[in-house]
């Protein structure tokens, strides 16, 4: 609370910030925008610090030039497996002129640490990055090796960790692992409302929605303009929501949502879990207003880009949009698309799957299997269990740091890599290690990204006593 006091109250010098907000403020200034990436200078940058600290290290190029994985192993006495925390070096692009600072500054403001990949990841990257060199600092024992991974290509290419696990495994196996997922989120009143850990992703599925008409000159427009078209199909895609669809994670967050939260939304939010279609309706309004809940609830239907026309005087021929859609764990390519196709209900759209997560310019025959099948391992794999050493620990250093939070397992309402350990039978939980509000997370993958820096401190002190207790030697 003190640290949070002064943060706001006075700007700090760069030697004055926290290592952890140090340390990210070095990392977001490392343009790793994907594409292309150029994750191998952040590998660069990482890697004499690993080794002065004592770890082994490897960097694993890939085909593509200056995309590299960045691997770190401080060594245990080797009677139990490795942990294993990963984080992703990439991040999305910015779209600079609606910025109010400049997105890879780095930039230290009003007790916040701003710059593309605050939190998405390049905050956890750093936590996890000081909570594991703490643990050399400190020369810690252990009865396991402890492995930091900076990944590659999350945020789309071919070159993730599932191709990473193909060619590396030996590199990245381990009993558990810890990676991007859940949140921990403060309420209005600034204290931590609850903390959710992620065991398992929404899958990723993108369908192309393709109207076709008569490409003539615009002096002459026809009624089966391809604009119009799909313009009409898109309304209709606008004014439909999918139906709510609870998972057990789902449900079980809800009903700590439901002790933590005050009425009305308490009442919703047990009206939510109920078997009464009009009281899950009037739930689903009510909660819906907020769209991180929205989103896990249900499938989720996002057009990301539209495509017609070449010419200011040409009516253009077709006209397209891709929409992607965020899936609960079972639905699939196939019965989602005859929903769209039943709500649209024009024969005159086209829907084709799309080879979602890939961000470069060709793909061969070869990378687009690759990436289908990544996409459909993420899309199918079963969530971690929450009975074993490393979530009974996080769960237990999370209420101790957070006294004020409920814990809970949940569905996460985005895509990650975890599915490279998951599809192998290895648990992987998900979490942004530092509390944060509801303006922070609108921020993600938006402007002025943005995470505060005492979240950041205690976001350490997490994951190194969850470290301490899982890997530190017993003996």
């Amino acid at each position: 609370m003190r640290l949070a006091l002064v943060l706001i109250a006075f700007p700090l010098l760069a030697q004055d910030l926290p290592p952890v907000a140090r340390l990210l403020t070095e990392l977001i200034r490392i343009d790793t925008s994907n594409p292309p990436g150029n994750e191998d200078k952040l590998a660069q940058f990482l890697k004499p610090r690993f080794l002065a600290a004592g770890f082994e290290v490897d960097i694993v190029p890939t085909p593509a030039p200056g995309k590299s994985h960045f691997v770190a192993r401080l060594r245990g006495n080797g009677s139990k497996r490795p942990v294993l925390l990963a984080a992703h070096a990439d991040v999305v692009g910015v779209e600079r002129e609606k910025w109010t600072v400049d997105p890879f500054a780095g930039v230290v403001k009003n007790g916040y640490v701003i710059g593309r990949g605050a939190i998405d990841f390049k905050g956890g990257l750093a936590v996890f990055a000081q909570a594991v060199l703490d643990l050399a600092a400190n020369k810690v024992k252990l009865d396991r090796d402890v492995i930091f991974l900076s990944e590659s290509d999350e945020e789309g290419g071919l070159y993730n960790t599932a191709w990473l696990a193909r060619t590396a495994w030996d590199k990245i196996d381990c009993e558990f692992s810890l990676n991007e997922g859940g949140w921990i989120i403060k309420g209005k009143d600034g204290q931590t409302s609850y903390v959710s850990i992620s065991t398992a992703d929404k899958g990723a599925v993108s369908l192309k929605l393709i109207a076709r008409g008569t490409s003539t000159h615009s002096s002459m427009p026809r009624p089966d303009n391809a604009i119009y078209t799909l313009a009409r199909a898109l309304t209709k895609l606008g004014a439909y929501d999918t139906k709510v669809k609870l998972t057990p994670e789902t449900r079980q967050f809800f009903a700590t949502l439901a002790e933590v939260s005050p009425e009305p939304a308490k009442s919703h939010f047990r009206d939510l879990l109920s078997d009464d279609p009009e009281k899950v309706a009037r739930a689903d309004k009510f909660v819906s207003e907020d769209t991180l809940l929205h989103a896990i609830m249900r499938n989720t239907i996002a057009p990301v880009i539209l495509q017609g026309g070449f010419r200011g005087n040409v009516i253009p021929g077709s006209a397209e949009a891709t929409i992607n859609f965020r899936i609960i764990p079972g639905t699939t390519s196939e019965e989602l698309a005859e929903e769209i196709r039943q709500v649209i209900d024009d024969p005159r759209i086209e829907i084709s799957p799309v080879a979602a997560g890939y961000t470069g310019a060709v793909q061969t025959p070869e990378q687009k299997k690759q990436m289908e099948d990544f996409m459909r391992a993420r899309n199918n794999v079963k969530p971690s269990p929450t009975d074993n050493e490393l979530y009974r620990s996080l769960v237990k250093h999370a209420l101790a740091v957070y006294p004020t939070a409920k814990v809970t397992p949940y569905l996460f309402q985005a895509g990650t890599d975890s599915s490279a350990w998951r599809s192998r039978g290895i648990p992987v939980y998900g979490i942004y290690p530092y509390p944060i509000d509801h303006e922070d997370l609108k921020r993600m993958h938006g402007n002025d990204e943005r995470v505060p820096i005492a979240s950041l401190v205690t976001g350490v002190d997490l994951i190194y006593k969850t470290l301490l207790d899982v890997a530190a030697s017993r003996r």
